[in-house]
């Protein structure tokens, strides 16, 4: 029997190939189907994964916020200007997302404010996680995923009106109404900032009749941009809400943190 052979049906293996990663379990399924060196695979140690820097694609330029320019590269022509980031995974309709949406506002972004290198250094990036035990994250998620749409400049005061607003989204209050109503309650919401809440609405809009091709699970005007929302949260693997991940690693922070702790970890990591 084959080393690569020995390796595969191996009960560490097995294990190894359940809990690893997708780039781990490729790298595992190259190294013994194409009888690599084996000696680089070592399963006696735990696999540790590390998050990935997320990318921001244009289209969702709206769910940063920059409360200062940034400072120019020192070597402009070999460096581009970058900045820390500072992402932070919130559900609409999660208690728990709205008390870290509001801190932000209420605490971190003063403090921020209030010191013109940590405000020129940092990127804050809203990242949307929809929690499919409560059936309207989706549907508040795209309501935000339309705003990124018709008017990203207005993201981040949709997201406060809808955090405030949270309850009216909840199972209870969902339960005997058609998601079309749900979205139209959501239409009269974004007007409220300054969005056309018809144009909002047609975004959202599901037909009542198939499409021209027969199709019966037609979606909407948002329902790629939120497949590519859900494809990039699973790659980093954030499961609760909020999570905050600072220039790709996930933090240990913490929602009792007043304006004290918060000042703390701001002085140590914006360096």
């Amino acid at each position: 029997m084959s080393a690569s052979s020995c390796l595969t049906s191996s009960p560490s293996y097995m294990y190894a190939m359940r809990i690893a990663s997708p780039l781990i379990r490729l790298h595992l399924l190259h190294k013994t189907q194409f009888h690599l060196p084996l000696q680089s695979i070592n399963l006696t140690r735990p696999f540790h994964t590390t998050p990935t820097i997320m990318a921001l694609p244009p289209k969702f330029a709206g769910t940063a916020k920059q409360l200062a320019s940034p400072q120019a590269s020192s070597h402009p022509s070999i460096i581009p200007t970058a900045t820390h980031t500072f992402e932070v995974y919130l559900d609409y309709v999660c208690p728990f997302s709205a008390k870290q949406f509001n801190t932000l506002h209420s605490v971190v972004f003063p403090l921020v404010k209030a010191n013109p290198q940590w405000a020129s250094s940092l990127t804050f990036i809203f990242r949307q996680q929809v929690q499919p035990w409560h059936p309207s994250s989706t549907l508040v998620h795209e309501a935000g995923l339309a705003v990124l749409q018709i008017a990203p400049d207005k993201f981040w005061d949709f997201s406060q009106k809808l955090f405030d607003d949270q309850k009216a989204y909840f199972d209870v209050n969902i339960v005997n109404e058609t998601r079309n109503a749900t979205y139209r309650r959501l239409a009269d919401l974004a007007g409220t900032v300054g969005i056309d809440k018809d144009k909002f609405y047609k975004t959202l809009v599901i037909p009542d009749k198939p499409g021209e091709d027969g199709a019966l699970n037609v979606g909407n005007q948002v329902t790629n941009d939120l497949k590519v929302v859900t494809k990039m949260n699973r790659l980093i693997g954030v499961h609760v809400t909020p999570t905050v991940v600072f220039d790709g690693v996930v933090q240990d922070t913490s929602l009792s943190w007043g304006k004290d702790e918060w000042d703390a970890w701001l002085k140590k990591n914006l360096v």
